[in-house]
């Protein structure tokens, strides 16, 4: 079963906490997990609240205390940072009898199961109806491993509607791309661990210009999450040296499937139009 995370934790209990806690949690979450290794002094100072507030704050968490608290966040950093072949020697020590096909599944279906509970379906809405504005420029980048998200959302945004355009993953290209980045255009970025710091700063870069980010994560939540306006979370954790990308995908179709619902009869057309072009190429092959 999948460990709920302290940020997750902080987010259900949001409602119950008092205006201290909340401002305490806000501190927390806004560099997690690292803003919460400090010592409960240093982190009350931080948060301008007092050390009390820090330990009921806790109590509230379920924690047994903040030794406790601060050994949830140690291991959520250090699953955060391990690289493929520490990850396999984790799962590989405990891994449970069974076929890799069923283990592997099984951990993939319980991913889905949980990043489906934790998403908000108002702010998911209002990512899809961003996308869906037809006055706004996008602009798509991934990373190392999820440049091949990145590659797949664009090309099916680019056919749906106008304004679409493809970051490359070579960092060296991006000031060229963020050059037409204006205030109001959205950039759709795809980070999950190990986070790459040339990402970070080409949304802190796209972030001052004024465009709205929305960004695909895991459930550690990438540092990119601060500048993002909507964040879609997955879990992405399996028996393996490397992490899923079946649950990302998913939430980026999802987001397809709604986008295209939003202007059908102006998407419809671009279809249509895109159909008869390959026709004339002889691009795909036709049975009779």
């Amino acid at each position: 079963m999948t460990t709920i995370s302290v940020a997750e934790r902080l987010r259900e209990k949001n409602d119950e906490l008092t205006r201290a806690e909340r401002q305490l949690s806000d501190t927390i979450l806004r560099n997690y997990p690292a803003s919460g290794l400090g010592t409960i002094t240093t982190i009350a100072k931080t948060a301008k609240v007092s050390t009390p507030s820090v330990a009921r704050l806790v109590q509230k968490l379920g924690f047994s205390g903040f030794p406790d608290f601060q050994a949830h966040l140690r291991q959520e950093l250090n699953e955060e940072l391990s690289g493929p072949i520490a990850k396999r020697e984790r799962w590989a020590n405990d891994a449970p009898k069974g076929h890799i096909l069923n283990r592997f599944t099984e951990a993939v279906i319980d991913n889905i199961s949980q990043s489906l509970r934790e998403i908000d379906p108002s702010e998911f809405d209002e990512t899809c109806a961003l996308l869906s504005d037809p006055k706004r420029r996008i602009f798509i980048v991934g990373g190392r491993i999820t440049h091949s998200l990145s590659d797949y959302f664009f090309l099916h945004m680019q056919v749906m509607r106008k304004k679409v355009t493809h970051i490359t993953s070579s960092s060296n290209t991006w000031p060229h791309y963020l050059l037409d980045v204006e205030e109001g255009d959205i950039v759709v970025i795809f980070d999950v661990r190990r986070y790459e710091n040339s990402t970070l700063k080409l949304a802190e870069m796209a972030k001052q210009k004024g465009a709205e980010i929305i960004l695909f994560t895991d459930e550690w939540n990438s540092p990119i999450s601060q500048h993002a306006r909507h964040c879609l979370k997955s879990r992405i954790a399996v028996p393996s040296a490397w992490d899923s990308n079946v649950n990302c995908m998913l939430l980026a179709e999802i987001v397809i499937a709604s986008v295209q619902e939003h202007h059908w009869d102006s998407t419809k057309e671009r279809m249509q139009e895109l159909e008869h072009m390959f026709d004339q190429t002889r691009f795909f092959r036709k049975f009779s």
